[in-house]
């Protein structure tokens, strides 16, 4: 009987605990048995056989992978610093162990080499106004190159464009200039509304002779409400009060 105890000790201390893994909910365990893959683990408490087997997890969450800045030459000759965020996600556990070495290093370095390569065929303003498309295109090369690897690119972001300081000056002097140009171009489109409007106000005081005598007897009522002003009434004036007297007495017959 000691002896049936002291074999199942030893059974479980040195075949049944050395053989017990734990597989996180995020992963998946590829196991291998003398070098050949068997199988894939599940999340949980898993057994494999001890010393002539091993278990290779696999993270399945998507990983965030900052891109140093590159140094690119748009396509109009402008020295920019470029850097960027990829978004990935392991979606077959076997391939991204047997088909590549390091899949984060792999694609951070594939990730450098395709934003040189896309931003540098645009010109700078294309690169400050079409990030969307730029993030498109390099996220597609990405998404091709790591398809083999059992990865998938969910998405490619530029965070950050560094100009050099004499290119900032210029910017800054043109959105200057283009500011001035819409003041002035505002401008004279309220001049021309202005003009257009004294230009149909004359129209009609030339139809109506006694609107202008009208407005002249208005302009004086608002002069008049100042008791410290002295209105002259030149000759014309007189002429002025006579007509519009003709005109009421016109109007009420």
């Amino acid at each position: 009987m000691p002896f049936v105890v002291v074999l199942i000790l030893l059974l479980v201390f040195f075949f049944l605990l050395p053989g017990l893994r734990v597989v996180q909910q995020y992963e998946k365990g590829v196991v291998f048995i003398l070098g050949k893959i068997t199988g894939i683990k599940a999340p949980g408490l898993t057994w494999i056989f001890p010393y002539i087997s091993w278990i290779k997890k696999v993270d399945l969450r998507t990983i965030t992978l900052p891109i140093p800045p590159q140094k690119i030459i748009t396509k109009d000759n402008v020295s920019v610093d470029v850097s960027a965020v990829a978004y990935y996600q392991v979606v077959d556990v076997v391939k991204s162990i047997v088909a590549i070495e390091n899949v984060m290093s792999a694609i951070n370095q594939i990730a450098q080499t395709t934003i040189r390569n896309i931003v540098g065929k645009f010109q700078l303003d294309e690169i400050l106004s079409e990030r969307t498309t730029i993030n498109q295109e390099i996220r597609a090369v990405l998404d091709q190159h790591t398809e083999p690897w059992g990865v998938v690119v969910s998405l490619v972001e530029i965070k950050d464009i560094e100009l050099p300081e004499n290119m900032q000056r210029a910017m800054a002097k043109q959105a200057e200039a283009e500011r001035e140009k819409r003041a002035k171009i505002i401008a004279a489109e309220g001049e021309f509304l202005s003009v257009q409007k004294l230009a149909d106000a004359a129209d009609v005081i030339n139809e109506h002779p006694i609107a202008l005598q009208l407005r002249n007897l208005q302009t004086m009522a608002e002069i008049s409400v100042e008791k410290n002003s002295t209105i002259i009434f030149p000759a014309q004036m007189m002429s002025t009060v006579q007509d519009v007297k003709k005109f009421l007495e016109s109007e009420k017959k």
